[in-house]
């Protein structure tokens, strides 16, 4: 199984284009010690020749266009991209649908409130007599028809940012935010959660042992975007836990003996981004790797 990571910056990107946070700062003056990325979304196949895509990226075109295993072949109309699988309705999960309207098949693959909200305003411009919408259901394993097969299960999270009302329930475990485990032919599967509000103890024992996991590296503390002065959320609120502190991904995922550990879904804010920083420094002695666009997994 081929995972390759198309993008690995959180919503915005890295930089993103109206910031000037201290880390964005080191981008827009081509500082080497940190490497552009653009938004989360990776892509599995399990025989180099059929991909699913983990999520559609506002970048995905310009994504496809970095990676030659997805570059149309054969016919005058073909891609190798043949299905997606939506975690959530964020726009930073769902806009690259849009990139994917241009008249070609594929399967879309989400829990039936994901899909009708993809389904509905701007992102309603798939073609449905070529795109097949095929809701999941949580904790049933799905078999995609391309030798993969993958299991979405509930991780606390919240709604999309432009579905919130004026009371926000976060952590709730509902099929609004989902983590997936992707496995083929062979006995070895991963996990990818680019979004997790807490991990609590079903989240522990899901991921436990589990021989790679992709996990939301969001921002480093909680109150990062609070102390910068660019928001009045904390990563929380957002529907992100934090890397460090008590509850945090370091502290917690410690113990639990876990192969391979993948930071994605990286806020611009996040100093780990800055490759000789302490925070860098500590995610890596934790064993975690920090993605990077391009980066290639072979399970």
């Amino acid at each position: 199984m081929r995972i390759l990571v198309l993008g690995s910056a959180a919503g915005g990107g890295f930089p993103q284009w109206n910031c000037l946070c201290p880390v964005c700062q080191l981008a827009w003056n081509g500082d080497r010690r940190v490497t552009p990325r653009s938004q989360s979304s990776l892509a599995v196949s399990g025989d180099g020749e059929r991909w699913l895509l983990l999520n559609a990226s506002p970048d995905l075109r310009q994504q496809i266009i970095a990676s030659p295993c997805l570059h149309p072949r054969g016919a005058k109309r073909q891609s190798p991209i043949r299905a997606v699988f939506v975690t959530n309705a964020d726009v930073d999960h769902l806009a690259g649908l849009l990139t994917l309207r241009e008249s070609q098949s594929f399967t879309l693959f989400g829990s039936g409130t994901t899909l009708a909200q993809a389904g509905s305003g701007i992102f309603g411009v798939l073609n449905k007599e070529l795109v097949e919408t095929r809701a999941t259901e949580l904790d049933a394993r799905v078999d995609t028809g391309l030798g993969l097969w993958v299991k979405p299960f509930a991780v606390p999270g919240k709604v999309a940012l432009y579905l919130e009302g004026e009371n926000v329930a976060i952590g709730e475990e509902t099929e609004t935010t989902v983590g997936l485990e992707i496995g083929g032919d062979g006995a070895k599967s991963f996990f990818y959660v680019p979004g997790c509000a807490e991990i609590n103890k079903s989240v522990l024992q899901r991921l436990s042992g589990a021989e790679l996991l992709f996990f939301d590296g969001t921002t480093f503390t909680d109150s990062e975007m609070v102390d910068l002065g660019l928001s009045k959320k904390t990563a929380r609120r957002m529907g992100h836990v934090a890397m460090s502190g008590d509850k945090g991904s370091l502290n917690l995922f410690a113990s639990c003996r876990i192969g391979r550990k993948i930071y994605v879904h990286i806020n611009n804010t996040n100093p780990v981004l800055i490759e000789d920083s302490p925070q860098h420094a500590k995610a890596m002695r934790a064993g975690w790797d920090i993605a990077y666009d391009g980066m290639e997994v072979s399970l």
